[in-house]
């Protein structure tokens, strides 16, 4: 039987419709006015997904910090560590939750004293450069390259000078499918408008590849 080809659209097209939606349609942010709120709570639900927990667990987390109005940097802060905790246990975030409740402390007063709380504050520091707004974003308690991954995944559909960004763990899949090695390369077969969706839904796609292997 001759091998049936599928095109590189077709894949793209599946992929969309599939897996397609984005860590903030999830969580309910709207970057377009890349305003601080929005900007801080993807920042702390980064910080929660990379972590080696459920991604179900860490949304919840994320959406019982916004419940409890802890939404700023200057909110956080306010809090207590065990209120943290209690709010991460009863999102049945539990395994890292003592360690996570410190750093969730000390990157919001981090944030308010070098950037006010603001993380445009940090993108102009860093010159509206990737590689130094990974940097500053690195310096920051409980952020690592797999939270920064997940906020400039996100962040490039507002912040142009990210685009186009694609981890590691997308552009695996992405060659496993044959769409592309490189995240250029993979933008110019999808185009700008399409990438962050296609990106996403490559981490999606894995995702649930490795819940079904489990």
């Amino acid at each position: 039987m001759p091998t049936l080809v599928v095109s590189s659209e077709t894949i793209v097209e599946r992929l969309l419709e599939q897996h397609g939606q984005m860590f903030t349609d999830e969580l309910g942010l709207d970057l377009s006015r890349s305003a601080p709120s929005p900007l801080y709570r993807l920042l702390t639900a980064a910080m929660l997904c990379s972590a080696q927990v459920a991604h179900d667990s860490a949304l919840a987390a994320a959406e019982r910090l916004a419940e409890r109005g802890w939404t700023t940097a200057r909110a956080m802060a306010d809090t207590t560590w065990a209120q943290r905790v209690t709010a991460l246990r009863e999102a049945g975030y539990t395994r890292y939750d003592e360690r996570t409740a410190r750093m969730l402390g000390t990157c919001a007063e981090q944030l308010l004293g070098r950037y006010a709380g603001d993380l445009r504050r940090l993108r102009a520091a860093a010159g509206e450069d990737a590689a130094r707004t990974r940097r500053l974003l690195k310096q920051l308690e409980g952020v690592g390259d797999v939270a920064v991954d997940i906020v400039f995944r996100e962040l490039q559909v507002v912040w142009p000078e990210l685009y186009p960004f694609a981890d590691r763990r997308a552009m695996d899949v992405a060659k496993r499918l044959r769409l592309a090695a490189t995240a250029e390369e993979l933008a110019a077969v999808v185009g700008r408008e399409r990438f962050p969706r296609v990106v996403a839904a490559l981490i999606r796609a894995d995702r649930l590849r490795a819940s079904r292997a489990a």
